[in-house]
């Protein structure tokens, strides 16, 4: 039976050593956390979208800045008690004149003039929305969701799933119907949620008759609640087969810019009774935060130009990108936008919108970043002067053969009576050419040159000039004098090659360097000739290219394994003194040692993966008095300081218990010796284990230390340790021992945590492991250490292993 004086619940974490085995949850986690913070980029991408929207719209209305559409917006949102999104919907859905969809990029201000002055443009009183009656806004949180579950929505029955979805809960909606109104007065089933096909068919079309409450709703431009079936019956036609189906629905006209009602809103409820003011404040605004995206759905564009059909059908036969412009004045005569009159089929929007399509729309709603270029300056200086206009070339990605290729474009401007005739010109692919061979050098560093043997003619592209420090006024320099240009350890190498390939017109690639200033440029040159009929040379072409940056990285490549090779010697060096040393400090016995009627197995294994000699050590050896001690240590770190660390620990603590020390005053001195000594500053654990033969009673303390496995009858089970920290982590340490009777068949295993560790794994599960196995493995024959240790240590080992196997001897029979 084992008593311990002291029991502590302190567990050592495991020792960190080796790298750690991945956890396929914490994968999993990461991989959840990625799609997480994914789907957010996208919900936060798709909200700014419909932000842009709207400040594109009040900036094309109000000529304001973004900044100031973005303040306005916010101050709207504030006052009304909205989110910024919802917000923004109710304006896309009350501006006027419709400016259907803005873009991303919203038009700014006119850029400054010659005189560095700004021209003010006409400002028109911001667009307020209409208020919902009352004060109540419903479920403003409700509202908040809608708003942004709208920005994802793309057609009109995404649109009624999405109000169906979101007004199910708190209004009871089963069916939403979205109708828009016709020019001749008939109504039109856009978009539908939660009603079959068939009865979608019967209803997709509604003549211009009365008793249709979507008709009334429209008419009056407001809501109708149909609240009380018999009575609703009786005054209109209602869908629904039966029409109970559906005892309650609303109506909702959707009122837009100038009181304009086009569109309506039907939801149909599967329950009864009037709706509460909080269902109706919450059905009026969703109407107004959709109308907005509905509006999105049905862009009209503004007619009402006087340019005849004759010339919009010379513009449809045009070729190219070509759009006639009429300036649009404020009162005070400047020019707030332009009406497109007429426009090339090949001429498209930001929106993909071409061709007649944009006749009668703003060149701001057409491409709102007009505003904030130079050419909105350039056609105001065209309208003024007369003088035609055309840009700086820009680049633009274009769909060729299937593919994308870079084109360059620029935009001409004349006048035309009181408009401007708008031109896009493509540049020619010969200019294009000579652009791509001009970046392709700059890029690639190099350039090309050529000599002609006949003339004597030649001639380097600029990038060749700058690669070999030369001034073009110079001119090129003769193939024969091409070795001039290399240091002359190289020169030799280049005149031969040169050499070589005017007289037998051998093409050459070789290497050289050049004095660059204070710097060497390593330059690599390849040409080749080309011959006439009879095979001589008449032409040489080639080009020079720069390779210092790669021969810079080559020789610091170089640099770098030369230090690793050093630094692998002086390392393996320091692992084969460290292994000598520990070797003579920590001899192995080739047999078990009898110890004061005890039989011990000792066993210490190195790590196989490192350079470096671990620290942990073992003593067991007889004292004058017949005791027995054991002692097992693991130093932290490893190399010579942690083998010279548990030297000293080793024998003071031998030297310490043959002096008459106690087991916990000998680990108090051994701590204070760990925490002064100058040669070592680092942390060490410890099991020091006296066992007294005559009364089969084992005195044991530790610090820091994992505790003995006790083997008894089949049975596995671990010591209880008492009190004890690691020695060198403090300077007031408490230590104290426990007692432990054993009897004949015992089997004690005191060890290192290297027996038990592995990567990624607790120690608990460790020690769970080596039980189970000891318990297996029950011979008493000599060498049955090494079936437990092939047991327990599978694979590469990362740290050093120490145990000490002690077995008390059964009694004869």
């Amino acid at each position: 039976m084992c008593d311990a004086r002291a029991v502590t619940s302190e567990s050592r974490s495991p020792a960190a050593s080796g790298g750690a085995v991945p956890d396929l949850t914490a994968l999993a986690q990461v991989v959840a956390r990625q799609r997480a913070e994914m789907d957010r980029l996208q919900e936060q991408a798709a909200t700014s979208a419909v932000v842009e929207r709207a400040k594109g719209a009040l900036m094309a209305l109000t000529s304001c800045t973004p900044e100031a559409a973005h303040e306005e917006l916010l101050q709207r949102a504030k006052a009304a008690g909205h989110t910024l999104v919802e917000e923004c919907w109710i304006t896309l859905g009350t501006l006027v004149p419709p400016l259907g969809h803005a873009t991303a990029r919203p038009p700014a201000v006119a850029p400054p003039g010659p005189d560095g002055t700004v021209p003010a443009p006409h400002r028109p009183a911001p667009v307020e929305a209409p208020a919902p009656a009352g004060d109540d806004r419903g479920d403003p949180a409700a509202l908040a969701l809608l708003g942004r579950a709208l920005v994802h929505v793309g057609t009109p029955h995404d649109l009624a799933r999405c109000l169906q979805e979101h007004l199910a809960g708190p209004v009871g909606a089963e069916a939403v119907m979205i109708y828009r109104r016709l020019p001749g007065g008939g109504l039109d089933l856009i978009g539908h949620a939660g009603i079959d096909d068939t009865l979608a068919h019967q209803w997709r079309h509604v003549p211009p008759l009365s008793g249709v409450a979507a008709h009334d709703a429209l008419d009056a431009r407001e809501p109708r609640w149909l609240e009380d079936l018999p009575q609703d019956s009786a005054r209109y036609l209602l869908i629904g087969d039966p029409a109970r189906q559906w005892p309650s629905r609303a109506w909702l006209p959707v009122v837009g810019g100038g009181g304009r009602a086009d569109m309506a809103i039907g939801v149909l409820r599967g329950s009864g009774g009037p709706f509460s003011r909080r269902s109706r404040a919450l059905l009026l605004g969703a109407a107004r935060l959709c109308a907005g995206r509905l509006r999105a759905f049905d862009v009209r564009p503004e007619h009402g130009t006087d340019v005849p059909e004759e010339v919009r059908a010379l513009f449809d036969a045009l070729p190219g990108l070509t759009v006639l412009l009429t300036p649009l004045r404020s009162p005070a005569g400047e020019v707030e936008d332009y009406r497109i009159d007429a426009v090339t089929r090949q001429t498209v929007d930001v929106l993909g919108r071409g061709g007649r399509d944009l006749v009668g729309r703003r060149v701001l709603e057409c491409w709102p970043a007009v505003a904030e270029e130079p050419l909105w300056r350039g056609l105001l200086d065209t309208l003024g002067s007369g003088e035609p206009y055309e840009s700086e070339p820009y680049a633009q990605q274009e769909f060729v053969a299937g593919g994308q290729e870079l084109a360059l474009y620029s935009v001409r401007a004349a006048r035309v009576g009181d408009g401007l005739l708008l031109t896009w010109l493509r540049q020619e692919s010969s200019d294009r050419q000579v652009q791509r061979l001009a970046d392709l050098q700059r890029l690639g560093r190099l350039g090309w040159a050529t000599w002609n043997l006949v003339t004597h003619e030649a001639a380097w592209s600029s990038q060749v000039y700058e690669l070999c420090d030369r001034d073009p006024g110079h001119g090129p320099v003769r193939l024969e004098e091409l070795a001039h240009l290399a240091l002359p350890e190289d020169a030799p190498a280049l005149a031969r090659a040169v050499r070589e390939l005017l007289v037998a017109g051998e093409p050459f690639d070789v290497l050289f360097r050049k004095k660059s200033g204070a710097a060497t440029r390593h330059l690599r040159i390849v040409a080749e000739a080309v011959r006439d009929a009879d095979g001589t040379p008449v032409q040489v072409h080639g080009f020079v290219q720069d390779l210092t940056a790669q021969r810079s990285a080559e020789l610091a490549l170089v640099e770098s394994e030369r230090a690793i090779l050093a630094q692998q010697g002086i390392l393996q060096a320091e692992r084969m003194l460290a292994g000598r040393l520990q070797h003579a400090l920590l001899p192995m016995p080739r047999r078990p040692v009898r110890l004061a009627g005890l039989r011990v197995d000792l066993a210490y294994l190195p790590a196989e993966s490192g350079i470096h000699v671990g620290g942990d050590w073992f003593s067991a050896i007889e004292l004058p008095d017949g005791d027995a001690l054991f002692v097992v240590g693991d130093v932290a770190g490893h190399g010579l300081d942690a083998v010279a660390t548990m030297a000293q620990l080793r024998f003071t603590a031998k030297g310490m218990i043959f002096t008459g020390s106690s087991l916990t005053g000998a680990l108090a001195r051994l701590n204070t010796l760990l925490l002064h000594s100058r040669d070592t500053k680092g942390t060490a654990t410890l099991v020091l284990a006296r066992y007294q033969p005559a009364e089969r009673r084992l005195l044991w303390a530790q610090a820091g230390h994992l505790p003995p496995l006790l083997l008894r009858d089949g049975e596995a089970r671990y010591l209880e340790r008492p009190r004890g920290v690691l020695l060198g982590a403090t300077e007031t340490p408490v230590f104290e021992e426990a007692e432990c009777r054993l009897r004949p068949g015992d089997r004690l295993l005191l060890f290192t945590d290297g027996l038990v560790e592995r990567p990624g794994e607790g120690i608990e599960l460790g020690l769970e492991r080596l039980a189970k196995t000891a318990a297996a493995h029950r011979t008493d024959a000599p060498g049955s250490l090494g079936p437990l240790l092939a047991s327990m240590l599978e694979g590469e080992r990362r740290d050093d292993v120490c145990v000490l196997d002690i077995r008390v001897p059964r009694e004869p029979a």
